[in-house]
């Protein structure tokens, strides 16, 4: 075997089709969410866009525990464009009204989801954060300002741990059984420069390690570690040379999908991947005999798996 492979421990959970997933963080959190998704599990991605710290992704959560809604007064304009501090830019809109209904309409549906979850996987990005020089309150995306407007700084290992500790506390007050699965995001922060790149992950490593320790059912799944160990090769890399290439990604999807799947998830999630494909397949000659054949199997695959999965019903 030409490569350090990563030896994963057992998690003390599993993760099931019948289980909901929030999935909450950087870009990985985007990409593992989307590969539950593909795979039909009950997986909602990001209530508020791309979030890059912990004390971002923390604010989000207590705004999903809140019975709050965003306001006028929660955005400002630059430009043409209104947009929120607490949210990417893709809820970024040329009216405030615009604006304000794509996160509220998105802040309703993610509440009703974790009213219901059953695991929340965390993935973290990077110990900086930016604070907002007029207001001092981190900022979940800088949204294009000028640079006076932040003072940018990093955060300790215990303001992180201090900060997760307290979102597993808040979250648990409202459902006790909720598991957490924390990953550290492999894509670098080549802007901080190789060093302090290395010593932010160190630090998101630190806390989450020290966080584990400290409850029941929160795992550490070494997404960072898989992708610079046995993915030790620029083939790995998207064409920025930063972000995981496709192939890594499904590479880590796999290992992901070992950690936490009994074997029975793992033929199910195998047999709707392969039902996906089949009904994303474009014929070149729909109008054939053989192409009505293969719809009919398709459906009969289906139709098949519903009634062996009744709840697969509402997600086929």
């Amino acid at each position: 075997m030409f490569l350090t492979q990563v030896k994963i421990p057992n998690s003390s959970f599993l993760i099931s089709y019948e289980d909901r997933i929030l999935s909450l963080g950087s870009c990985f959190a985007e990409n593992i969410g989307t590969k539950l998704q593909q795979a039909y599990f009950l997986s909602f991605i990001n209530p508020f866009g791309v979030l890059y710290n912990p004390l971002s992704v923390g604010q989000g959560i207590r705004y999903l525990l809140s019975e709050k809604e965003f306001t006028k007064d929660n955005l400002f304009q630059h430009g043409s464009l209104w947009s929120s501090f607490s949210h990417s830019s893709t809820f970024s809109a040329t009216t405030a009204a615009e604006t304000l209904q794509k996160i509220n309409s998105r802040l309703l549906a993610s509440r009703n989801f974790l009213s219901e979850a059953d695991v929340v996987l965390i993935t973290l990005g990077t110990a900086w954060v930016f604070e907002n020089v007029e207001t001092g309150s981190i900022v979940a995306n800088c949204h294009k300002l000028p640079a006076s407007c932040f003072k940018r700084r990093r955060l300790s290992v215990d303001e992180i741990v201090v900060e997760l500790s307290e979102i597993i506390v808040l979250l648990r007050e409202k459902n006790k059984d909720l598991k957490f699965a924390f990953t550290v995001s492999p894509m670098r922060h080549w802007k901080d420069g190789a060093h302090e790149n290395t010593v932010s992950k160190s630090t998101l490593h630190l806390a989450v390690d020290r966080v584990k320790k400290s409850f029941e059912n929160v795992e550490y799944f070494p997404a960072f570690e898989i992708m610079m160990d046995e993915l030790r090769d620029y083939r790995f890399y998207a064409t920025d040379m930063l972000h995981p290439s496709e192939q890594a990604v499904d590479y880590i999807w796999h290992r992901f999908s070992e950690t936490y799947f009994a074997d029975e998830t793992c033929q199910l999630k195998r047999e709707l991947e392969q039902l996906r494909a089949d009904l994303n397949h474009r014929p070149l000659h729909p109008e054939t005999q053989e192409y009505q054949l293969f719809i009919e199997s398709v459906e009969k695959k289906k139709n098949g798996l519903i009634e062996q999965y009744p709840f697969l019903k509402v997600r086929l």
